[in-house]
């Protein structure tokens, strides 16, 4: 299994569930009285975005350093 790939696969879905999430916290501004956890809706999938993208943008820095390293 190659972790790396998988992280990747997970960026990518979690994207489409964070696209979901924004355009139903779009909706919801629409309404006179928005509930507020329709507000918070998109944050998780934020993070997940967060946490997954900076080990994307960092994948590459790491593995060259860690190849100058070995002999």
């Amino acid at each position: 299994m190659n972790w790396s790939n998988t992280i990747r696969q997970v960026h990518r879905w979690v994207s489409i569930a964070f696209t979901v999430a924004v355009i139903i916290n779009i909706a919801a501004m629409t309404q006179t009285q928005p509930a507020f956890w329709v507000g918070l809706l998109a944050l998780v999938p934020l993070i997940a975005l967060l946490a997954t993208g900076l080990y994307l943008f960092a994948r590459p820095y790491l593995s060259a350093s860690s190849a100058k390293t070995q002999p």
